[in-house]
């Protein structure tokens, strides 16, 4: 733009050109500083991009998580006492719910009455093997008896058959009457009956000792290879003795760890289901953060690298430090209860954040505890290289490649 100076009727031309060189030099200096601003700046900028920007990644989308542990009873009843509260600290094994007893108390009586038993049963099975073992002998002894009584009876019939031939001989001569005769027919027929009553004897006395030695393998079947303590009735009654003893002492619901008592949903004289949740236990001191990093902050980050955290709760004065420990298997958006369909045609890019897993120092924890779901700020130094095992498995597939 062509600048009009309009010259006063009384302005000397000397003034003129000298305040065209001072406007002039003025200018000239306004360009300069500028340039030194705008050089200043650029080199602001590389420094910090150097020191900073390159090496380190940060976001504000991060917050405090903690497994959290569930108070579940094991058996059912009915609550007699809660003594916890929310907000209340535990320590693992504390009673937190107390249930109603009698009944466990009474399963317990009867599985010890049961065990009793079985060893009974078991000390009666030893008691018959002994018995069932002299029984054989008794029945072998019978055998033999029935054995030679069944020799008896054959010679008697042999005798009998001798003594009616020869009657029979003499019959002709009328040396035997007729009487003899029969007697001596008689005679044949009782040893023929003797005979065949000894061979009943012998063969039942001979099942007799095989039943004898079949019961004595039965017993014998539920002694085998065990005393008294380890037979198989012994402990299967054990067993549920020992379970019954279980189911009482659950009566007594504890912490399960160390923490802060949560989500109370039970109350003195309700009736409690198995598995049916009754409140939550937070463990504060493995409180850990999960950090939203977005998808192209990442490309640097790794398993182990160092995290400087900050809690809004405690403000700039207190940093956390931790390390990377994890990435998590998708975006939040792709875990949704309705995952976005991009297969539209108004599709948008939006860019993800993936949730990364960092755990606290366990003493700076323990120094100033944080709760379940604060907001923090996380940065992590990516100028550090992990390598080797410190990568886990659950980095980025580009990462696991390196």
């Amino acid at each position: 733009m062509t600048q009009i100076h309009v010259v006063s009727p009384t302005q000397d031309p000397v003034d003129e050109q000298l305040e065209q060189r001072q406007l002039a030099a003025k200018r000239k200096r306004g360009f300069a500083g500028l340039a030194l601003v705008v050089a200043l700046a650029a080199v602001g900028y590389c420094s910090w991009w150097w020191l900073v920007g390159s090496r380190y990644v940060s976001t504000d989308n991060a917050y405090t998580a903690a497994e959290l542990a569930a108070v579940t009873p094991a058996v059912g009843g009915i609550v007699q006492a809660v003594a916890v509260v929310d907000t209340q600290a535990v320590k693992q094994g504390d009673v937190l719910v107390t249930l109603d007893d009698t009944d466990a108390r009474l399963a317990l009586a009867q599985a010890e009455a049961n065990l009793a038993l079985a060893r009974r049963h078991v000390r009666s099975y030893l008691a018959n093997d002994e018995m069932l073992a002299a029984q054989i002998k008794a029945r072998e002894a019978d055998e033999k008896r029935a054995a030679a009584q069944l020799l008896a009876a054959q010679a008697d019939l042999a005798r009998a058959k001798v003594d009616l031939t020869r009657r029979e001989a003499l019959v002709a001569s009328g040396s035997v009457s007729g009487e003899e005769l029969t007697n001596a027919k008689n005679a044949l027929a009782q040893a023929e009956a003797n005979l065949d009553a000894a061979k009943a004897a012998s063969a039942q006395s001979q099942a007799n000792r095989l039943s004898s030695i079949g019961s004595k393998k039965a017993n014998a079947s539920l002694i085998m290879d065990s005393t008294v303590e380890t037979n198989p009735e012994v402990q299967l009654a054990r067993a549920r003795f020992e379970q019954a003893q279980v189911d009482l002492a659950r009566t007594q619901i504890r912490a399960p760890v160390d923490g802060v008592v949560a989500k109370r949903q039970v109350q003195v004289g309700q009736r409690v289901q198995v598995g049916e949740p009754l409140m939550s236990v937070v463990p504060l001191q493995t409180v850990h953060v999960d950090a939203n990093f977005k998808e192209v902050e990442l490309s640097k980050v790794k398993v182990g690298q160092p995290v400087e955290v900050v809690a809004d709760l405690y403000g700039d004065s207190q940093i956390y430090h931790g390390v990377v420990t994890g990435f998590s298997g998708g975006t939040g958006s792709a875990f949704s209860m309705i995952p976005a369909q991009n297969a539209t045609g108004n599709w948008i890019k939006v860019v993800q954040r993936l949730p990364v897993r960092i755990e606290l120092d366990a003493q700076e924890l323990a120094a100033r505890p944080l709760q379940v779901g604060l907001s923090m700020e996380a940065t992590v130094d990516t100028s550090v290289e992990v390598t080797g095992p410190a990568l886990a498995k659950n980095a980025p597939p580009a990462q696991r490649q390196e």
